[in-house]
């Protein structure tokens, strides 16, 4: 006995910048299960844009469109990838309609936001996930693999850089100084290099940090440092940085038996910038550049594991079809930003700040 497969759930895409057109449009668009339905983008040449990628996809005008037509059952999920000052008030009238939410990094501006939402969500029964893809970065798997298998021994220390080198600031909100925007790079990077960090080490008790505007006409911070003491006695270190004219590795973990270290970054923007999709048939997330295993004695080079964004929405469609746990719970968004919150105020202060038991 033969039964009828469920049709794709139909999925509204709130903005289609770098993170919608780059991101999640093309991640929705390869995930079997979903279906990019419905764009939103008054922008002419994102829409022509649009066309030319997803044909399939309408275009709409304002979110309060797109909201009519999730009030009329023809919608399943709403993607919120607009600028960070509108992730809150969008998604609270999602959540609030009973719709399930996927919304961009950083959640909100401010912990007790985001936690407002959870609660929101709980109460409302309501799905909602936050997109931190780099979950799923290559060399991100392989540090946890090598973490959770005890190759390294007892791990004492992670270090985690994402640093470019842009020394001219670009035109757009990520670069206004309105704190409303959040923009800069602590709250753009910086929430990847935290999540990763908590994802591998759990809490954190305590923050020192250095947060400082380098280039020229800047207006919000581009060169931060983070010291994080884990409760568990781990020490994470992170950079993120705009102004980096050499970087250091990606990832460097050290156990009392064994470290990993691995340049380089994981390849999936960038194939995904360049037009790559998963499923074309060429292979997804291979990373030609391997790491290193062992100690200064006795080292060898570690493959890279493939990195794999298209988890992320694999997650989202079993859970609205299932009823299963999000990917990405939101709770790691509070204290994501509790910890983002915290390392603000330990550079305003120049000393290391606590951080009480987090709860939402």
């Amino acid at each position: 006995m033969s039964s009828t497969p469920r049709p794709p759930f139909r999925v509204g895409l709130v903005g289609f910048g770098l993170a919608g057109s780059a991101f999640h449009a093309p991640l929705i668009a390869t995930t079997p299960g979903l279906q990019l339905d419905a764009v939103v983008t008054a922008n002419p040449d994102r829409r022509a844009q649009l066309h030319r990628e997803h044909p399939g996809a309408r275009p709409l005008d304002t979110p309060e469109q797109l909201f009519d037509e999730a009030a009329e059952g023809r919608l399943d999920l709403v993607v919120i990838a607009s600028p960070n000052r509108t992730h809150v008030p969008l998604a609270r009238t999602a959540l609030t309609a009973g719709l399930p939410t996927v919304v961009d990094k950083p959640l909100a501006a401010t912990a007790a936001e985001a936690a407002e939402l959870c609660r929101l969500a709980e109460r409302t029964g309501t799905l909602l996930s936050v997109f931190q893809n780099r979950r799923w970065d290559g060399d991100f798997l392989t540090a946890r693999r090598l973490v959770e298998d005890g190759s390294l021994g007892r791990v004492h220390r992670f270090e985690s850089r994402f640093e470019r080198f842009r020394p001219k600031p670009k035109a757009g909100w990520r670069e206004l100084a309105d704190p409303a925007e959040v923009g800069g790079t602590l709250y753009d990077l910086g929430s990847h290099l935290v999540d990763q960090a908590l994802t591998l080490f759990g809490p954190v008790e305590s923050v020192y940090a250095e947060i400082d505007v380098r280039r020229d006409g800047a207006a919000v911070d581009d060169d931060a440092f983070l010291a994080l003491t884990h409760t568990s006695g781990v020490r994470s270190h992170l950079w993120t940085s705009a102004i980096a004219a050499l970087g250091g590795p990606r990832l460097r973990v050290l156990g009392d038996t064994a470290g990993y270290v691995k340049f380089g970054m994981d390849p999936q923007e960038a194939d995904l910038r360049a037009g790559h999709r998963p499923h074309d048939g060429a292979p997804w997330g291979t990373d030609s550049t391997q790491g290193t295993l062992g100690t200064d004695e006795s080292s060898a080079p570690y493959p890279t594991a493939p990195g794999d964004y298209p988890a992320y929405y694999a997650g989202i469609a079993a859970s609205l079809a299932d009823g299963t746990p999000p990917p990405v719970d939101p709770r790691d968004a509070v204290a994501t930003l509790a910890v983002l919150e915290a390392a603000r105020n330990s550079a305003a202060l120049g000393s290391t700040v606590q951080l009480p038991g987090q709860g939402y």
